[in-house]
């Protein structure tokens, strides 16, 4: 059951407790839009050009995974994560290939185990965390705030990107 409510998390400090509120929230309403798709309906593509509703799960997936090793260990991924994240982080003609033939419960424990990992690790962290800041390579600033809002930013553009998919399977099936 969706909580339509931002509340305080027990376990947590006041402010991350509220990020991991709409952290669960954005994740809930994913979940239960993509819950009962078919494997074929995972794989459907569109087009050519565009990403399977498979893909773009693994996609928030890696954009969190990646996030975590980032800003939680403060290293970048290493070769072997990489290699393991690289489809789902950079999508494409390759994640088109090798993003497909898996039952929704393959993406549901992916999206669980690595949400899994975010929520210990912010257990972790105190308020003055969200706001530390740093800068990107081109000199303009950013606290973790920001970051683990794009996390759900992402999810939910990429959501989205399911919706609509999953307008145009409707059309396809309807014809």
């Amino acid at each position: 059951m969706i909580d339509y409510r931002i509340i305080e998390k027990q376990m947590y400090t006041d402010k991350i407790g509220s990020l991991v509120s709409m952290l669960e929230h954005t994740r809930a309403v994913t979940i239960d839009e993509i819950s009962n798709l078919t494997q074929k309906e995972l794989d459907y593509l569109p087009d050519a050009s565009s990403n399977s509703i498979g893909a773009l799960l693994n996609h928030i997936a890696a954009i969190e995974f990646a996030h975590q090793v980032i800003f939680f260990e403060e290293r970048d991924l290493s070769e072997s994560e990489y290699l393991r994240w690289k489809n789902g982080l950079e999508l494409g003609d390759t994640a088109r290939i090798e993003i497909k033939d898996k039952p929704i419960t393959y993406y549901l424990n992916k999206l669980a185990e690595v949400r899994e990992n975010s929520l210990t690790q912010l257990k972790l962290k105190q308020d003055s965390w969200l706001f530390e800041e740093h800068k990107w390579e081109n000199g303009v600033a950013y606290n973790n705030y920001y970051l683990w809002f794009h996390v759900m930013e992402d999810e939910i553009n990429h959501r989205g990107q399911i919706r609509s998919i999953k307008r145009l399977l409707l059309n396809s099936t309807q014809r």
